[in-house]
């Protein structure tokens, strides 16, 4: 208990120097007394004895304490690249070349005998012949093969030297700053090839003490303060009168960002947690689909533009598909070409090989003429899918071209239009915390009557969350279904929005670490 008393004691005491003293951890004794003498973090490290890592440490805590202050610059600074530390100690390129160059006879040679002698790369080579002839040392001529001249002006190059010769003979680092305008003209030069020198920004932190650092100085800081008790003290009984630490449980400390799950897949998780606590069966399908399950068993006709708002993406290759049941295609043609009872269908002949091509999957209601068409359907019955779709459209706040839809329908005897008004309701305010929300009269080709669902959120306004409605009968006679059945489909991506109070859809997605760190999770 005695030790918990001294080892969890809190600070916020004001200015009360014996407890600031007792709180300083080991790097801040041992840091503090050299910040009068040295003023910078590289000074104070050489003088303590320390690491860089663990000065700045005992610096940042100094400043949190009011002990020092600090200051932080930055300089840009030089240094040699790998390239640059081998021509330092050999010869630049250049140099080799005309040196080479100089020996040969006449002062000429064919570029790719001096190559050899000059012991240059094809790069090297290259640069070498682009600096030489700027610089007019050389002149090349076309014989046999390419050969190259030296002139006056190469020969007093290889008397008087380059300029870059010198510059990479300097002790580095260099501060930028320090440079004349010549020398920042041949840094300018260097930079263009490959690693000869580096330019990085070095941060500098100016460390002076405060008038309260000044005090504890004065008043003088024990060296002999243990910072923990070991189990050789419990045992010894030493920890008896020993100076412990004081520990200041109102410190600030850095934050700790364990491991989670990204904020839009646990929403979508929580999502099917409901509906699965709701009753419903989850429904799955394909991505890539045909056109027959994703718009023609959907009642949608071969012609019309209606089928313009999906903007479906066609698969190339295989273009066609050869799995669709041939007795519920026939059942589908015959409702497009002239109708089921009362109806009379949309009066064209339904294209059989063009219901086979496939399209990427452009709304998840493509799912649900599968089920519905399917022995395994129960009646009655509550089924929704949550699925990834694909349209190309221009990206915005509100829109993506691959997005999340979750939709599905109820079927079973006496189903309304006032149940399906009660479910939009319920989903509205289940998963998106609506509080403003209002049906509408729509449309969609395979369902009659139809309806969308707007939300209003806090900050963009009435977004449009769905549209739903009942399958048609041209619909379910094809599909074999004598029951009335009511769907919805609905945006999950902006129903996320609502629920993680964002404002950009293209956040769900988010790359940035910070954002990812700060994001609510639901």
């Amino acid at each position: 208990m005695l030790f918990l008393c001294l080892l969890f004691m809190s600070g916020g005491e004001g200015k009360d120097l014996g407890r600031i003293v007792s709180s300083l951890h080991p790097l801040e004794r041992k840091v503090l007394p050299f910040v009068g003498k040295h003023n910078d973090v590289r000074s104070l490290v050489a003088a303590s004895g320390l690491s860089e890592t663990e000065v700045s440490r005992a610096v940042g805590w100094l400043s949190s304490k009011g002990l020092v202050e600090s200051k932080e610059s930055s300089r840009d600074v030089v240094e040699l690249g790998s390239n640059g530390k081998i021509y330092a100690k050999d010869l630049l390129p250049e140099r080799r070349f005309l040196e080479a160059l100089k020996v040969a006879g006449s002062g000429s040679a064919s570029i790719s005998a001096v190559k050899k002698t000059a012991r240059l790369s094809d790069e090297e080579l290259n640069i070498c012949l682009g600096i030489l002839k700027r610089a007019k040392a050389v002149d090349i001529r076309k014989d046999r093969e390419l050969v190259c001249i030296i002139t006056e002006q190469g020969r007093r190059l290889v008397s008087s030297g380059f300029a870059a010769e010198s510059f990479i003979r300097k002790s580095f680092p260099v501060d930028v700053v320090a440079l004349s305008a010549a020398e920042k003209s041949v840094l300018s030069e260097l930079r263009s090839r490959k690693d000869i020198v580096r330019v990085s920004s070095v941060k500098d932190v100016q460390v002076t003490l405060s008038s309260l650092g000044r005090e504890v100085l004065a008043r003088g800081i024990a060296a002999d303060v243990a910072d923990k008790v070991t189990s050789d003290m419990l045992r010894s009984g030493s920890w008896k009168g020993k100076e412990f630490r004081r520990y200041d449980l109102l410190a600030p400390v850095s934050r700790v960002f364990g491991g989670r799950k990204q904020h839009y897949r646990r929403f979508l998780e929580d999502v099917r947690e409901k509906f699965i606590a709701l009753g419903f069966t989850e429904m799955t399908g394909p991505v890539v689909e045909t056109e027959f399950w994703n718009m023609d068993a959907l009642y949608m006709p071969q012609f019309h533009s209606a089928r313009d708002i999906h903007q479906a993406y066609y698969v190339k290759e295989p273009k066609y598909s050869k799995s669709l049941p041939k007795d519920v295609v026939m059942k589908v043609k015959a409702a497009h070409e002239t109708g089921v009872s009362e109806s009379r269908g949309w009066r064209y002949s339904f294209d059989v090989q063009r219901t086979h091509r496939h399209v990427l999957r452009s709304q998840d209601t493509s799912i649900s003429p599968r089920t519905l068409a399917s022995p395994e359907l129960k009646v009655p019955g509550k089924y929704f899918q949550m699925v990834r779709c694909f349209r190309y459209d221009v990206i915005d706040a509100t829109h993506l071209a691959d997005f999340n839809q979750i939709g599905g329908f109820v079927v079973g005897e006496g189903i309304n239009f006032r149940h399906l008004v009660g479910l939009l309701r319920m989903f509205a305010r289940e998963f998106a915390d609506a509080d403003e929300i209002k049906v509408t009269p729509a449309y969609f080709p395979f369902t009659e009557p139809s309806a969308a669902l707007y939300a209003k959120h806090p900050e963009i306004g009435w977004i449009e969350l769905g549209g739903s409605g009942i399958f048609r009968p041209e619909m379910m006679h094809s599909l074999g279904v004598k029951e009335p059945v009511i769907a919805w489909g609905i945006g999950v991506e902006r129903v996320a929005m609502f629920k993680l109070g964002l404002k950009d859809i293209r956040q769900l997605f988010s790359h940035d670490l910070s954002f990812l760190r700060n994001i609510k999770v639901v």
